[in-house]
């Protein structure tokens, strides 16, 4: 959830000026989620609230959400059990937002912006990953399986931005460099700092993240297709294909920092070289571009993998309430199991969750649309939220 607000805000701040007025409902979104995240991490002092609900029980519960009736279990890290992986995520989440709203709601911008310090405080303070201090309670569901090191990293990259504060950016260099992946998601995070922190090289000229405008670049060498050190397999359709589980969440993060590099890029006169390759902004563009016409139906099964966009899109999507009886059209409650029988059928949603990206084709282009099948057919907040900036900068009519 942090991760998907801190996507949806940075979407925002890149590219708010091209969303028109469709900027005001990403606010809304983000103000949903951030309200959210205040509570968590004001609530009780000393403690940082990271979890509603035990997700071994939930998963065998197959009910709309207004039946639910599963325990409502909360969980949290503190000082005694740390969590730096989701606090620093939660501060790189109230940070962006801050100054989403600073021009617009300053009170509330400031409100944002003190919390996420404190969270930043906690997290560097007490290190140590949440999936230690909470075990089954997050895992296998949401581990953290990179670490805790790339989180503390992106969130001061978010704090420094947010405040300009050294304080930060020595922190950063107190961690050392990081790996050099070839993945961005809501685990792994190097890549999505590494493109914040060479904003102030390429926008600013400030020389010392200099490392860190090589290592962005070097993450996008492994990206792009023809590149020497390329590392990344397209399918015979050319999307981007990273792993079987949810393969979209990685194509739809990547992708918008293909585009906002390209953007500082294209504003800085800048271009690199991929071994004996010079890269373009333009050739990063229409890797993207390619990635989003996929995404959109422009693929070899013309499957829009976004519900409700297009007229061929995944009718089966693994998500509770949109497979089962609206509660007006059902008043009495399915019960845990009830539901599973809607979950076996074959028959087409009842309710279409309008704008949701789900997990995606396999590595053959094929898509089976199977409400069972979660890898493939299941949408998520993440996916989505990382899709928004890309979005923006084509639908204003940005391409190659």
């Amino acid at each position: 959830m942090a991760f998907t607000t801190t996507m949806l805000s940075w979407s925002a701040l890149e590219y708010g000026k091209r969303m028109g007025p469709e900027l005001e409902n990403a606010r809304v979104n983000i103000r949903w989620a951030t309200d959210y995240l205040l509570k968590c991490a004001r609530a009780t002092p000393g403690k940082l609230y990271v979890g509603v609900g035990d997700p071994n029980v939930d998963h065998k519960c197959w009910e709309r959400p207004e039946d639910m009736d599963t325990p409502r279990t909360v969980y949290s890290v503190s000082p005694s059990n740390p969590g730096s992986d989701v606090a620093a995520e939660t501060a790189a989440a109230l940070a962006a937002a801050s100054m989403v709203f600073r021009k617009v709601d300053s009170k509330y911008s400031r409100l944002l912006l003190a919390t996420a310090k404190d969270v930043m405080q906690f997290a560097i303070q007490y290190q140590g990953a949440y999936s230690d201090s909470l075990s089954s309670s997050v895992c296998p569901f949401y581990c953290s399986y990179s670490g805790y090191k790339d989180e503390l990293m992106w969130g001061a990259s978010w704090l420094l931005r947010a405040t300009n504060n050294p304080y930060y950016a020595n922190f950063i260099n107190s961690l050392g460099g990081g790996d050099q992946p070839d993945i961005f998601s809501w685990d792994n995070k190097y890549a999505g700092a590494y493109v914040l922190l060479s904003r102030r090289a390429l926008l600013n000229k400030d020389s010392n993240f200099e490392q860190y405008k090589q290592a962005a670049e070097n993450f996008i060498c492994k990206i792009l297709p023809d590149s020497p050190s390329s590392s990344t397999q397209y399918t015979q359709g050319g999307l981007m294909y990273k792993l079987p589980q949810s393969n979209l969440q990685y194509v739809t993060s990547i992708t918008f920092l293909l585009t906002t590099y390209a953007k500082y890029m294209k504003a800085t006169k800048h271009t690199f070289n991929c071994g004996s390759s010079v890269i373009v902004p333009n050739a990063l563009i229409s890797l993207s571009k390619r990635q989003v016409d996929y995404i959109l139906g422009d693929n070899p099964i013309k499957m829009s993998y976004m519900v409700g966009f297009g007229s061929n899109f995944p009718k089966r999507i693994h998500h509770r309430a949109s497979s089962l009886p609206s509660h007006a059209l059902r008043s009495q409650s399915l019960g845990c199991n009830g539901g599973f029988q809607s979950f076996y059928t074959q028959n087409p949603n009842p309710n279409i969750l309008t704008g949701a990206i789900v997990g995606g084709p396999n590595q053959n282009d094929g898509y089976p649309d199977q409400r069972d099948d979660y890898s493939h057919a299941e949408p998520a907040t993440y996916i989505n939220a990382a899709f928004v900036g890309t979005l923006a900068y084509f639908a204003a009519g940005r391409s190659a």
